[in-house]
């Protein structure tokens, strides 16, 4: 391991994730497999960013 290389947890499946981005092209995450799973729960609206501004749809 390389000084640029850090192992942190996938936030996915808590495998080991390399954060050299040139072995790793899915940081933060272990995989394509977990940023995909990532990617359907934003989607899903599982996730939600949290505010105290109102939400405006600008499609109505």
């Amino acid at each position: 391991m390389n000084e640029k290389e850090q192992i942190l947890k996938c936030p996915i499946c808590k495998k080991p994730a390399i954060t050299d981005r040139e072995k790793n092209p899915y940081l933060p995450f272990c995989s394509e497999r977990c940023r995909t799973i990532d990617l359907g729960a934003w989607l899903d609206g599982k996730y939600v960013i949290e505010s105290d501004e109102p939400f405006f749809d600008s499609e109505q």
